[in-house]
């Protein structure tokens, strides 16, 4: 049996990937379960699948989730030094699906162990690429995508030298709002930016894909995992949610990821890397599907993408003030204190700020810089915000 671990089990990746586990529990030994405020679902899936250990980031839903635990073999803790101690317990694989920069310390640990991380925290990457990789190559660790767009690009580079690629093309649903007029966004609700035309996922990453921030964080994921120039890589807007990234190469040939917009291809694909294993995920049907389509996105409908630009060139902790204020900001919008147009206007007002500081080029990429960092950017976003409220 493999002994595995799902961080941010009670999200919607983390639900998707226990919903493989459930269909073969005689091939995982499950370790940790963590997960935020849903301790209910949390303790179901930890007594479902006998886990060692449920762990929630809220201390205050940890009498909760005793109670809900009581009776059973589970052990159970609260707080992020509890998540990061589960992390460290020794697995063969584990799922990474916190979501936020949260997601880095519990990462960062589960690599120490040599194991192989399923990746699906985009932040990780973001905001301490070259730490995360590091850490993964000095104990001998994998790291394997798990975004449904890094897959694709993955399995199209299986066989492949990276010396032939001359493009990598990143697809993008285009979001909620990718018809209405764009006088119209800042008057977007919370409601409207929280239902997804394709995807079925969590509110927040939902609204990032109405701004395009969640496909900012992926062209810097794209140049951090895959060690790519910033001006190979490319966004499309392909509305269907079927074709998940195409790799240029040399000789012109394009080779495309194709599947359904379900995230159980993504993770297991990962879960069963370097093996293909049957799914439960649709099979399509292209006859029935006649015709995809594909434009280019708007920068002015979709500004977030010129701000991960600009952070690709700048580099060093360029990433974790980006992150930090996007996810400042979108508690913002959510808290109904700023507009959705607002969001782009705080990250980039932070990033002039902090970069006009000095320093974020050249810093080490530490974890005491990151976090550092990721505490200062939130700090100049929530008074970006209240600028504008």
């Amino acid at each position: 049996m493999r002994r595995i671990s799902v961080f941010g089990a009670t999200g919607s990746v983390g639900q998707s990937a226990l919903d493989l586990v459930a269909r073969d529990t005689q091939s995982y030994d499950v370790v940790a379960l963590t997960g935020g405020r849903n301790v209910a679902q949390l303790a179901h899936d930890a007594q479902a699948l006998h886990a060692d250990i449920a762990v929630t980031c809220y201390p205050e839903c940890y009498n909760e989730l005793k109670d809900l635990l009581s009776g059973t073999d589970v052990e159970v803790a609260a707080g992020d030094a509890a998540i990061a101690a589960a992390a460290a317990r020794p697995v063969d694989w584990a799922l990474s699906a916190i979501v936020g920069a949260a997601g880095l310390v519990p990462g960062l640990e589960a690599l120490s162990h040599g194991t192989t991380l399923a990746l699906a925290n985009k932040e990780s990457l973001v905001t301490a690429g070259p730490l995360l990789l590091g850490r993964a190559k000095a104990h001998g660790a994998t790291v394997l995508p798990v975004d449904s767009e890094h897959s694709a690009v993955f399995q199209a580079l299986v066989g492949e030298h990276m010396a032939a690629v001359e493009r990598v093309i990143i697809t993008a649903s285009g979001g909620a709002f990718r018809d209405w007029p764009i006088e119209k966004l800042a008057t977007a609700t919370l409601a409207e930016a929280s239902s997804h035309p394709n995807w079925d996922m969590g509110q927040r990453i939902t609204i990032d894909s109405a701004s395009m921030f969640n496909k900012a964080m992926e062209l810097i994921e794209t140049k951090e995992f895959f060690n790519v120039s910033p001006d190979m890589i490319e966004v499309l807007v392909h509305r269907e949610s079927l074709i998940h990234a195409l790799v240029g190469f040399n000789d012109g040939a394009l080779m495309a990821h194709v599947g359904p917009p379900d995230m159980r291809h993504a993770i297991g694909y990962a879960l069963h890397w370097p093996e293909r294993r049957h799914l439960p995920v649709e099979r399509l049907d292209l006859a029935k599907i006649g015709s995809l389509t594909f434009e280019a996105p708007d920068e002015a409908r979709y500004p977030a993408l010129g701000i991960a630009k600009r952070v690709m060139q700048e580099g060093g902790l360029s990433g974790a003030v980006f992150n930090a204020a996007k996810e400042r900001a979108l508690d913002g919008f959510i808290a109904g204190d700023i507009g959705f147009l607002d969001m782009s206007a705080v990250v980039s007002a932070t990033l002039d700020k902090m970069s006009s500081m000095g320093g974020l080029q050249n810093a080490a990429i530490t974890l005491d810089n990151v976090l550092e960092t990721d505490r200062l950017a939130r700090i100049y976003a929530g008074e970006a915000i209240n600028q504008l409220g």
